[in-house]
This record gives C-alpha cells, sequence and structure tokens, in this order.
C-alpha cells in the first residue's frame, strides 16, 4: 500500500490513500457480502416418484410445501418419507436442509437439496447466503428460490404422458 503525504500548511499533513487500497477496500467489501448458488442438475429420471426424506430440523414447515409443490409442477409425484430414512429407500430419494436468519426480516439464508438414484448422489442445489451481510437481494421469497433450485436440479420437465 503507498500513501500520498500532502502538505496543508505548516507542521499538519493529511495522508492520503491511494487507488489500489480503495480496490482492495471494496473487493473485501463485496466477497463478504456474497451469496452463492450451485447446482448440478439430475441428468434424467425413468420414474416419476421422488421420495423426500423429511427433515424435522428445518424450522419452517413451509419449505417442505414448496419443494413438493415444485416438484409436482415438474411432473413429479412426491412421497414424504419418516426422518433418519435411508437414501437407498425408494429409487430416486431426495434429502433437504434450510436456514433462516433474522435480519430485518426473517430470510432463507441457506438451502440444500440433494438427489439420490438408487442411494448415489446424482444432483445437488445449494443456495447460500449466510455471507450476505449488507447485500439486500438476500431478501427473497423462499418459495420462489426453491421453485428456482427446483427447476435447475431439474431441468426436464416429465411429458404428460409419463406423469
Amino acid at each position: 500500500m503507498s500513501l500520498h503525504i500532502i502538505p496543508i500548511t505548516g507542521e499538519e499533513t493529511i495522508m492520503k490513500p491511494t487507488r489500489p487500497l480503495t480496490v482492495v477496500i471494496a473487493a473485501c467489501v463485496l466477497a463478504g457480502c456474497a451469496i452463492t448458488q450451485k447446482v448440478t442438475p439430475v441428468e434424467s429420471l425413468s420414474g416419476k416418484e421422488i421420495c423426500i426424506v423429511v427433515n424435522p430440523a428445518v424450522s419452517q414447515p413451509g419449505f417442505l410445501t414448496a419443494y413438493t409443490r415444485a416438484l409436482n409442477e415438474r411432473g413429479y409425484t412426491v412421497r414424504e418419507l419418516p426422518p433418519g430414512s435411508a437414501v437407498n429407500e425408494c429409487p430416486v430419494t431426495s434429502t433437504y436442509t434450510a436456514n433462516w436468519r433474522w435480519d430485518l426480516a426473517l430470510y432463507m439464508a441457506f438451502a440444500d437439496i440433494k438427489v439420490y438414484r438408487n442411494g448415489n448422489q446424482v444432483g445437488q442445489a445449494v443456495y447460500d447466503a449466510m455471507s450476505g451481510g449488507a447485500n439486500m437481494s438476500k431478501f427473497i421469497k423462499g418459495d420462489a428460490k426453491i421453485s428456482e433450485l427446483v427447476d435447475q436440479l431439474f431441468p426436464t420437465r416429465l411429458r404428460k404422458e409419463q406423469s
């Protein structure tokens, strides 16, 4: 970091940072306000049923409702499995976790949806606003974000004759 010393009068001086310091500070602030989303889509599924292992640790019951609705809209039927069920209990099984935070309003800060075929992970969608800081785009509607994640996770809609 370099500083320019600008003499004012007599013994007073002002130390003024140069542009590189401003860029570093801006980068740190922006990185600290990052919201990330990463999706590894499911390539294809042979059946129309997806079993979801219920996660009682997710405090907002609306998450499961929104996830189920989004899958139904894509042509899938959903069967809920009890908490702790094995991911190989159905041909296609999904697990999820989600966290909410309060910052002026309640918002979904984190969601992780995993999809398994015959016990092997074949897809995952992660939304992470835990480091959202002052980024106002963290205040999303949870239902809309869940639907968006499902659309990206399952890019192929089932045809009418399949559903």
